[in-house]
């Protein structure tokens, strides 16, 4: 995740993201509405085929719901590493660790802390998209991987924007608030040609995208807010008055009642997913 940042991108401001911003209910409400973010991670790491006595670094690994599921996957002869900018989270993550699996405090554009070749693999589940360097990130993994080593990436593309992402936007035109839908739920995604390219410069081989759609179900517009605050941190609506928050929430919920199915209200959301290895040097 990217520390508090504003850069320009498409030629627009986009908002500051601050990892400051987090609280022990947003993270414990994470580490329940994580399980949408948990599943495609799955996806991500079955992608990888992560084996028994591997070394593993997850990036961004927040409340380290996943990176538990991978130390199953290396076993006692394998190594997970989780790291995450935001304390509280990784405090959670510790208490799931246990001895192939450790978490401690770090972010993708500073891995100083890893030798190089430390690593078969590394994996960044919904993470890119707030990270403010990505060559500098990708660098960085890129010297941490042992040579052949498999890089797995799942992030946001703002060209193919979530459900929600466009219903808040709606909402937040028709509550009349001065602040922008990009400033109102942020985010850092880019589209998978650009990190195709991205992936390249920074010396990956064997790059291969794909877009993929879930399926979110939740019971009302409150707890769509309380997946997209948690998810962001608190970025979700920051600086937004709690007269116009009120406001928002309300438009939020009667756009929200056209999407509810017999089962709640039924949200797709879009990620790619990309994977891309560190070339074995040549013997010639």
């Amino acid at each position: 995740m990217a520390q508090p940042t504003s850069v320009a991108l498409r030629g627009q401001i986009q908002p500051i993201i601050s990892a400051s911003l987090d609280s022990p209910e947003l993270a414990a409400a994470y580490d329940n509405v994580g399980m949408l973010q948990f599943e495609h991670g799955k996806q991500l790491v079955a992608l990888l085929h992560i084996a028994r006595g591997e070394s593993v670094l997850d990036i961004g690994a927040g409340t380290g719901r996943l990176a538990a599921y991978v130390a199953e996957l290396v076993g006692d002869a394998g190594r997970v590493v989780a790291i995450d900018p935001l304390p509280l989270r990784i405090d959670m993550a510790r208490a799931r660790a246990d001895r192939q699996f450790e978490a401690r405090i770090g972010r993708a554009e500073d891995l100083s802390a890893f030798p190089d070749g430390s690593f078969d693999a590394v994996y960044l589940n919904s993470v890119y998209h707030w990270i403010e360097d990505k060559p500098r990130a990708l660098g960085e993994i890129h010297r941490v991987l042992r040579p052949g080593g498999r890089l797995g990436v799942n992030c946001h593309d703002p060209g193919h924007p979530h459900e929600v992402r466009l219903l808040v936007s709606y909402a937040m035109a028709a509550a009349q608030t001065e602040m922008s839908p990009e400033r109102g739920y942020p985010s850092l995604g880019i589209s998978e040609s650009e990190l195709m390219e991205q992936l390249s410069a920074a010396g990956f081989v064997g790059a291969l995208g794909e877009q993929r759609t879930f399926v979110d179900t939740f019971q009302d517009a409150n707890a769509v807010v309380r997946w997209a605050s948690s998810s962001t941190f608190g970025n979700f609506l920051n600086g937004v008055s709690n007269a116009d928050r009120d406001r928002i929430v309300e438009m939020l919920a009667r756009l929200l009642e056209v999407k509810r199915g017999p089962d709640g209200i039924r949200l797709e959301r879009y990620l790619t997913f990309a994977t891309a290895r560190k070339p074995v040097p040549s013997l010639d």
